[in-house]
């Protein structure tokens, strides 16, 4: 997700990904020759047991919704159940980690490339994100909303920096130390020396009964299901989105780059990853397998109605996202002067 500043849990003015539709043609373009004997026999004797797919998040939030859908549609073209696994923890890391020390070449995972790109620099990890774990397929990428409980009473971002400037404060909530929307926290606070206090969750679930208690003035998140539904209900708030441009169905809400927060403007890209010893037989196969249910209408039309915008690439040029990625944040963190937890 180039351009952004911060990886995809990343900051960005123009997306790589924008042109998504032209992507996902591209990608769709090598399928018909992308046949199982070309693959070699580790591919096409693959898998040969439930093929397990971790989550390091927990169940309920929005990539535990997505990998569940992914599930579902690869069970079948892979003949043996995909198994999704939830190990949350420490913003993905220890999901990742049990990833990283898996050896079985039927292990994957789905995650913000967070994990990868922006976790390691903020807390100790059990893995190396650049040579432990190896990209296999994108998936998609998603805004990030700035959302108002009912306990706040203002109308606007303009009301929200204008309380931050009193000694009552925002109260601002994530999923979690060390997420992207963490980092965007700490970018608001750069940028208008307001007072924002950071309320992490572990996880979604609780964060979203808490959304709807209105345990906190605002949230900032991915869109999905959950998310939409307090929407509709009124019990959250659209105050700013996020992405190179307005979202379609927010298309009156402006983006935090509108509002000239460009560092804080960032969006998430999410996608699977294996074992670095995994085949790149199987690597192959499974990033095709991906991209052909990416390009069916049933998982494209699935991922826009939650807001999330469909990705398609090669395990090399996702890996190349993911290295790039990894050292720009590095000059984030250093010049936000954000330290390990």
């Amino acid at each position: 997700m180039r351009g952004f500043l911060l990886g995809t849990d990343t900051m960005q003015t123009t997306s790589p990904y924008a042109l998504n539709r032209r992507n996902l043609l591209l990608a769709g373009a090598g399928l018909a020759s992308a046949t199982l004997p070309s693959m070699g026999s580790a591919s096409s004797a693959w898998p040969s047991k439930p093929v397990r797919l971790i989550v390091p998040y927990p169940a309920g939030g929005v990539n535990d919704v997505v990998a569940r859908m992914f599930g579902d549609a690869l069970t079948p073209v892979l003949g043996q159940p995909v198994v999704v696994e939830n190990k949350p923890g420490a913003g993905g890391t220890l999901g990742m980690a049990e990833l990283a020390k898996s050896n079985d070449q039927h292990s994957f995972a789905f995650a913000a490339i967070s994990p990868l790109t922006l976790n390691p620099y903020l807390m100790k990890v059990a893995y190396d994100p650049l040579n432990d774990i190896q990209a296999v397929a994108s998936v998609m990428y998603a805004p990030v909303y700035v959302m108002a409980t009912t306990a706040f009473k203002g109308k606007n971002m303009a009301d929200v920096l204008a309380q931050a400037k009193t000694s009552k404060g925002v109260s601002v909530a994530t999923s979690g130390y060390g997420t992207l929307a963490h980092i965007m926290v700490e970018q608001l606070i750069r940028a208008t020396g307001g007072h924002f206090v950071h309320v992490p969750y572990k996880g979604g679930s609780q964060l979203i009964t808490d959304a709807a208690g209105a345990q906190f003035d605002l949230l900032l998140a991915n869109p999905y299901a959950p998310i939409n539904a307090l929407i509709e209900q009124g019990k959250l708030r659209v105050l700013a989105t996020t992405g190179p441009q307005r979202m379609a169905s927010f298309k009156h809400i402006p983006t935090l780059g509108e509002l000239g927060f460009n560092k804080a403007n960032q969006t998430s890209l999410f996608g699977f990853y294996a074992p670095k010893n995994t085949d790149m037989a199987v690597v192959q196969r499974f990033n095709t397998e991906v991209n052909r249910i990416l390009l069916g209408k049933d998982m494209h039309q699935r991922l826009a109605k939650l807001d999330n915008i469909p990705t398609a690439s090669t395990p090399e040029a996702f890996g190349t996202v993911i290295r790039k990625d990894y050292a720009l944040n590095g000059m984030v963190i250093e010049q936000a002067g954000i330290k390990a937890q």
